[in-house]
Formats: C-alpha cells, structure tokens, sequence
C-alpha cells in the first residue's frame, strides 16, 4: 500500500473512531446518544421505523450508511452473512434476525472503538449468532468458500484496493453465493476529478466508482448477473445504488481439487491428532472419502 493509501485509510479510520466515540459518551447522557449521519441521503433514517425500533438505540445513532442492504440481500434462515466495514453492527444485528438461530451474522471492521460498541449493541440485544471481527475489507480474516452473502453498507467506496475488496468477497463466498450491497456509484460520464470536486473520500463520494467501473470491477474478480441500481441521488451525478452479483455454483472447484491435490487424502497434518480438513466445508471423514483414496483411519 503506497503513501497515500495508506493516509486515506487513517483519515477514515479517525473518523469513524471518532463517531462510535461521539455516539458511546452521548449515550452515558441523559437525552441519550444523537445520531451521527451528515443528512438525509445517509443514516438510520434508510430503515423501517419497525426495524429501528427492535434495535439498540446506540445501533441505530451509528448508522452511516447509504442504504439498507439486509433489506435487498434476501437473507434466509439458515445462512451466514458477512458484513463488510459493520460499524456499530446495525445491518449485522438486522441479518442475526433474518438468518435465525441456525445462521450467523459476521461483522468486519477496522476500527476498535466501532467494535467496541457493536460488541455493547450485540449485548444489549440479546444476539447470540453474531461474531465481530476485527480486519480489512481487503484482507478478510475468514477461510474461503465459508458464507452465503455478502453485505455492506456505504463502505467499499472509501476502500484504496476496490479489486482486493471484490476478490476477497468472491474467495470467502461458497459456490453459488451473493453479494448485495449499498455503496455510492458516479455516472459514467464523471471523471474522478469531477467525483472528488463533489465531496471528500471520507464522505463517501471522491472513491466512488462509475457505474461501469462497478460493473467491470465484480465481473474481473469472477461473479456474473451483475445489477446495479441507483436508489436516490446524493450529490449531482452520483447516486446511493442497490449492487448484486452472484459467485457462480462451480466458481472455486477447480481451486479445491489443486488445493486438495497438495495435502494427504484431502486432510492437513492426515492421520495425526492435529489433522483437519483441507476443504473448511466438509468434515476429515468427509474429506477422506471425497479424496478417494483408500485411506479412512
């Protein structure tokens, strides 16, 4: 990471430290925390009063986002979901109770201070299917071919590596797959000058791709039936947008067969306490058996 990638993310970081610090000490107050969005195209005002009234109130005042996501993704029971740049946790506290008990919420972020009230959030509401991790969009911390969907919220436009966002989102989703994401997207027709004249990298709008950019961006790192659509402006050209894309259902299998092809039957350290399956989705029986090997001890 050069200079001023890595400048850009500090500048983001302050920030967003700097809102789960504001929303944490107005919450020890007696009026209770103020909400931290800039305006009406960003915030808890994008969700249903219904489902801003189930949550913390500290969840719903660190909402920053551009959209609702949980919303779009079609999130069913049973499914593990993963929350890109999560914040206070509000979209990963919404997608615990749309996957169930029987799935799994994660949440990504970089900042400390937001970890630590999304983990307070998570207390408060009584969730127990949710898991906050502490990484980068760029780098995720979760073993491939591990999660069904793939949210975010007005995040990865502030990313300085947009492709390791989008590779590392196809590696960690299993076959078949889903990202559905809320992010801001510029008209093709504005150069990124032109983005960065409109408002600030922090603010969510000088890093935000084109429409096209978008589109390319996805389908170079391998998932088709892209659909980008635009939800409502929030500076001239650019556009909060709904962004779906699917890994395909054989995405991945040729990777597992090279991978596999390096460790004894289909298991790391095979035959020994420590041994484990080399595929995180299948279990060592079921791996020794898929690898055809003969060897079943």
């Amino acid at each position: 990471m050069n200079e001023q990638s890595t400048d850009l993310r500090e500048t983001v970081r302050q920030r967003y430290a700097a809102a789960a610090m504001k929303v944490s000490e107005c919450s020890t107050a007696c009026c209770g925390p103020e909400p931290v969005e800039v305006d009406e195209n960003f915030g808890s005002a994008l969700y249903a009063a219904e489902e801003r009234d189930t949550l913390p109130v500290e969840a719903v005042a660190a909402s920053l986002g551009c959209g609702n996501p949980t919303a779009v993704a079609e999130l069913r029971e049973g499914e593990r979901v993963l929350d890109l740049g999560s914040g206070g946790g509000i979209d990963v506290l919404l997608s615990a109770r749309r996957v169930g008990p029987t799935g799994k919420a994660y949440g990504l972020d970089m900042t400390e201070e937001m970890l630590a009230l999304a983990l307070a959030n998570a207390a408060k509401a009584g969730a127990t299917n949710v898991e906050f991790l502490k990484g980068t969009i760029e780098a995720i911390p979760l073993p491939a071919h591990t999660i069904d969907v793939v949210i975010s919220n007005c995040v990865i436009n502030m990313s300085t590596d947009k492709p390791a966002v989008f590779t590392e989102a196809f590696r960690v989703l299993k076959p078949g797959g889903r990202i559905g994401v809320s992010d801001v997207v510029a008209d093709d027709a504005l150069t990124p000058e032109q983005r960065a004249e409109r408002g600030d990298y922090v603010g969510c709008i000088a890093g935000a791709l084109s429409f096209a950019e978008y589109r390319a961006g996805l389908e170079a790192a391998g998932f088709t039936d892209v659909e980008i659509t635009p939800t409502h402006p929030v500076a001239d050209g650019m556009h909060s947008a709904i962004v779906r894309a699917t890994k395909p259902p054989t995405a991945g299998s040729a990777h597992r067969a090279a991978e596999l092809s390096d460790v004894c039957c289909g298991v790391n350290a095979c035959c020994t306490p420590a041994e484990t399956s080399a595929d995180p989705a299948l279990t060592v029986t079921e791996a020794k058996t898929a690898s055809e090997s003969g060897c079943r001890d």
